[in-house]
């Protein structure tokens, strides 16, 4: 089971950008699945996160610094998931990684890179003008 994001690059402050994390050797709704970033010298942080097909209601969490601005989505056509991210800032530079679990707590967001079993490569984000 791998996971592959793809879709960063460099923007322009306000801008936008939709990363993908895309999985083979397995199906990616059976699986929890969050993006991370990290930025040089900081800790890895979580930035939202989606529940597996075991919740009907396919719950979405994000973290207080990027909720309004971020989305995460599935499209189990592409065993894909997507976080489309608008009005970027310079803060927002990092390298940011997909992650994926088979377990979850439903109606729990997992923050911790630790409770994730498997891991994307990482795309670097550069917001600068």
């Amino acid at each position: 089971f791998q996971l592959q994001a793809s879709g960063g690059g460099l923007v322009q402050p306000g801008g936008s950008l939709k990363l993908s994390c895309a999985a083979s050797g397995a199906t990616l709704g059976d699986y929890y699945v969050g993006w991370f970033r990290q930025a040089p010298g900081k800790e890895r942080e979580w930035l939202s996160s989606i529940s597996s097909s075991a919740d009907s209601a396919e719950s979405a969490f994000y973290a207080e610094s990027i909720k309004g601005r971020f989305t995460i989505s599935r499209d189990n056509a592409k065993n894909t998931v997507h976080l489309q991210m608008s009005t970027l800032n310079p803060e927002d530079t990092a390298v940011y990684y997909c992650a994926a679990d088979n377990e979850e707590i439903l109606g729990t967001p997992l923050v911790n890179p630790d409770e994730y079993e498997y891991w994307g490569q990482g795309t670097q984000v550069t917001v600068s003008s």
